[in-house]
């Protein structure tokens, strides 16, 4: 009976302190997501309803961070709590072991892994493909958020300025300023000015119309000569109409942005993803054998007529050019020097393609092995904390803080790397996910075993006796 309610003193201190450092936690990370964002959300116009979906839709990717390391805090500050108490030392004096003190919080973290997975399975997907939608409707909702007054925003290759913005929605537009690259090599730009401007859009279309009124169109004009370019000559022209239609999906898209609406790896389950990644390794082969038939199509042979053996110098016994007149020689050469440089440019081709779907492929293995990764992390730093706390016998936060903070970037550093390297293809995603649970690994074991056996966390006494006998043959005592 005892023993039940110890389990349940146990269990009752970890959820709370769990609780509350999760979430403090949490809101540190939703900081930093704002601070990330923030220009995509500041001076847009957005309703405060609108930021808290924001918010909440980008929270579920956040857990995967927060949730280790409120394991590995909570389990640090619980068991040192009770050991800084003595609460540990009347537990074995009454016949109570750590591991049995463990158990019940096993079977809870257990349980929280358990979750988590479901978790990473199940929500985060479906936080994921709402999140990137929802940034799309927002701007299909209300598309002059792109558009912020009297700044220049970004806006696909477009960057606008408005000196004011009316309207229910702020769609119409007063003093515009664009500026549109043409060129990066040389750096041309046109700049169009115009009184009034409206801002068009649709819910069912793709396509953002920008509609100006009265105004001018400066389009620079890039000479040949480059000592002319110094001049900076250009064109105008006057209008009373112009429209300019612009990608909706490309509206306040980051590089960060654009891969993930490119990759929909982390918006699929388990399930989905094993098909997805069976799909791609078979169009992966027939990708392979298509570029293989089209490698020697371009050399003039095909699959079945290729040599068995290669030719070797004995086996031509008359120069092929010798036959040819001259001139043709030379004609000849310089056709196989094109080809040469054609062929090697489409086998460069070809490699990036095939690096690319590779890469691909690993993408959807890391989110798939990821997904088990929160699972065995929070056991894992479970198993690195507890004993943690119990050997240093220190709760509350200080001390704690740096050990778990220490360790949890270490896990968070080699995962990242480990997951980077995977992606591409210098590992397998199986080792580079699994990279950081290979070597925290140990250390549990280690803790484990030091706290159940009551060692300390450094004996100081194995590290130095060695010294001390070399000490005592070296400088012997006088008698």
């Amino acid at each position: 009976m005892e023993v039940k309610i110890l389990d349940k003193y146990i269990l009752k201190s970890f959820i709370t302190t769990f609780a509350t450092v999760f979430v403090i936690l949490l809101l540190i990370f939703i900081l930093q997501t704002v601070w990330l964002f923030i220009s995509e959300l500041a001076g847009k116009d957005l309703d405060f309803i609108l930021i808290i979906k924001f918010l909440l839709f980008k929270m579920p990717s956040l857990v995967p961070l927060v949730l280790p390391l409120s394991v590995l805090l909570a389990s640090i500050m619980t068991f040192g709590d009770l050991a800084e108490n003595y609460e540990f030392a009347a537990m074995k004096s009454a016949g109570i072991s750590l591991q049995r003190a463990m158990r019940g919080l096993t079977l809870f973290i257990l349980f929280l892994s358990l979750a988590a997975f479901f978790f990473a399975n199940n929500v985060i997907p479906y936080a994921e493909y709402k999140f990137i939608n929802f940034r799309k409707s927002i701007a299909q909702m209300k598309p002059a958020m792109a558009i912020a007054e009297g700044q220049f925003s970004d806006v696909g290759t477009y960057n606008i300025k408005v000196e004011k913005k009316s309207g229910e929605n702020g769609n119409f537009l007063t003093g515009v300023t664009i500026h549109k690259k043409i060129n990066a090599y040389d750096g041309s730009k046109n700049v169009i000015k115009a009184k009034t401007g409206e801002v068009i859009s649709s819910e069912d279309s793709n396509i953002l119309k920008l509609v100006l009124n009265d105004g001018y169109y400066y389009e620079d004009i890039v000479p040949k000569k480059y000592e002319e370019r110094k001049k900076i000559p250009f064109a105008k022209s006057a209008f009373k109409k112009y429209i300019i239609n612009i990608d909706l999906s490309k509206l306040n898209t980051t590089e960060e942005d654009d891969s993930q609406i490119k990759d929909t790896d982390n918006m699929l389950n388990v399930s989905e993803l094993l098909y997805t990644i069976d799909s791609l390794n078979t169009n992966f082969r027939k990708d392979i054998n298509s570029i293989a038939d089209n490698t020697y199509l371009r050399m003039g042979m095909t699959i079945e007529n290729q040599p068995e053996k290669a030719l070797t110098k004995s086996a031509v016994t008359t120069p092929l050019l010798a036959s040819f007149p001259l001139a043709e020689r030379t004609n000849i050469l310089k056709t196989a020097a094109n080809n040469v440089v054609s062929n090697n440019f489409s086998i460069e081709s070809y490699k990036n393609e095939i690096a690319s779907k590779v890469e691909t492929i690993n993408e959807h293995w890391i989110a798939l092995y990821e997904k088990f990764v929160i699972a065995v992390a929070c056991l894992l730093m479970f198993f690195i904390g507890a004993p943690l706390g119990a050997i240093i016998r220190k709760g509350g936060l200080g001390l704690p803080i740096v050990f778990a903070v220490t360790i949890f970037i270490i896990f968070h550093f080699v995962n990242t790397f480990g997951k980077k390297v995977a992606q591409e293809n210098e590992i397998t995603p199986f080792l580079g996910c699994w990279l950081s649970t290979m070597i925290l690994l140990p250390l549990a074991i280690l803790l484990t075993y030091r706290a159940t056996n009551d060692i300390g966390l450094i004996n100081m006494d194995a590290i130095l006796l060695p010294f001390q006998k070399l000490f005592k043959k070296i400088f012997p005592t006088q008698n």
